[in-house]
């Protein structure tokens, strides 16, 4: 697996304005994650991790510095290209799910290709595919409500992979999870990774960092420790 720098963060800084004060969310930090690398973001609250995770989405830009995918830099692409660029290589999953309460499991995970370019993808089907590939094939035709808290986080982990992409970006995927579901979310995502995927995954929780390769402590802004273990 290449170990190729696929995402770089170069002297990334970002700057919050509230009120009178400035809210210094990243200092000048430096970055490499290489292609399907399993990365844990962790840090205390207010330590810059979800800022990271924004940035590296394509949901902000930094307040100065550079931040690239696949060697494009965000700051200079057109919104139209950074749609583009999360549609086809950046999937999400969030602690709270963010399920349409009225639309079943494969509706849900068809949304984000109504949204893709690619019109030759057959929605349905590949909808079908990620329900299959993440052990819901039984459950499509269940609403959140009708679905345990784990199920929803694996309709949620369906969508994220619906566009085929490179990169997932998870928020706290656990957060509002038990532990023994928790552990089976992280298998998963493991699997996800061994599959190729980079994964990128922002935690308070040790034990769910654990699953990750790679861990990055933030504090105040600025990377505090960059550790790996061996495969």
């Amino acid at each position: 697996m290449t170990k190729t720098p696929f995402i770089k963060a170069r002297a990334v800084s970002k700057t919050y304005i509230m009120g009178d004060q400035e809210v210094h969310a990243l200092r000048g930090i430096d970055l490499d994650i290489a292609q399907g690398e399993f990365t844990a973001i962790m840090g205390p609250s207010g330590s810059g991790k979800s800022t990271l995770m924004n940035l590296i989405g394509a949901l902000d830009q930094p307040t100065s510095g550079h931040m690239l995918i696949e060697g494009h830099d965000l700051s200079t692409m057109r919104p139209d290209d950074l749609a583009d660029l999360r549609n086809r290589t950046l999937g999400f999953v969030f602690q709270q799910f963010n399920l349409l309460p009225r639309a079943n499991a494969l509706q849900n995970v068809k949304l984000p290709l109504r949204y893709a370019r690619h019109r030759s993808i057959d929605a349905d089907a590949r909808a079908r595919e990620c329900l299959e590939l993440v052990g819901l094939g039984m459950r499509m035709d269940h609403r959140p409500a009708q679905l345990s808290g784990g199920q929803q986080q694996r309709v949620a982990i369906a969508r994220a992979l619906a566009g085929n992409p490179r990169i997932i970006l998870a928020d706290e995927p656990t957060g509002a999870l038990d532990t023994k579901t928790s552990e089976d979310i992280m298998d998963l995502l493991g699997r996800l990774n061994a599959s190729g995927i980079t994964i990128i995954l922002v935690t308070h929780e040790p034990e769910v960092a654990d699953f990750a390769r790679r861990q990055i402590h933030f504090r105040d802004g600025r990377i505090e420790s960059d550790t790996r273990r061996p495969r």
